[in-house]
């Protein structure tokens, strides 16, 4: 069952944080990328928007982010890469094995550039499932992405 994405006080965090988004199934990935960026500049943040063709294009470019953010001064790191993205199965199991493939890149790319990487890249099993998960405003994962951005960030900043 969906949990609501809850309304959070968020206090000012500033930061600046980079979106990456899939341009396939634009419908369900825009909504979560217009979510997320309004809460980022509610908190305070900065927002850096990259748009790539899919899912499986996320991750290349999350890894150039995250290195060049270890390669810039302290006030001028990312905060946090968000990745926004929506797969829905098919007759094969392409989606799975892209699925995995994000998921499992995604991980290794925060561990090793010690950035935070949100991974809201949706294995759906269809179109229904992405309309609650993205259109629907009490359950939007880009609002709960960019709240768990905002949250790692500050978590970070703490150690």
């Amino acid at each position: 069952m969906l949990k609501p994405v809850q309304t959070k006080s968020i206090r000012a965090a500033g930061g600046t944080f980079a979106i990456v988004a899939s341009k396939y199934n634009s419908r369900f990935v825009d909504a979560m990328l217009r979510a997320a960026k309004a809460e980022i500049l509610r908190a305070g943040g900065k927002v850096q928007i990259v748009r790539v063709p899919g899912a499986y294009e996320i991750p290349v470019v999350a890894a150039k982010l995250a290195a060049n953010s270890k390669l810039k001064t302290k006030n001028s790191k990312l905060s946090a890469i968000i990745c926004l993205g929506v797969i829905l199965r098919g007759a094969t199991t392409h989606a799975q094995h892209i699925g995995e493939a994000v998921s499992n890149a995604l991980v290794q790319i925060q561990i090793q550039h010690e950035v935070p990487v949100i991974h809201e890249v949706l294995l759906l099993e269809n179109e229904q499932q992405a309309v609650e998960r993205c259109l629907d405003k009490k359950h939007n994962r880009g609002t709960e992405a960019a709240q768990t951005a905002l949250e790692m960030a500050r978590v970070m900043a703490a150690l």
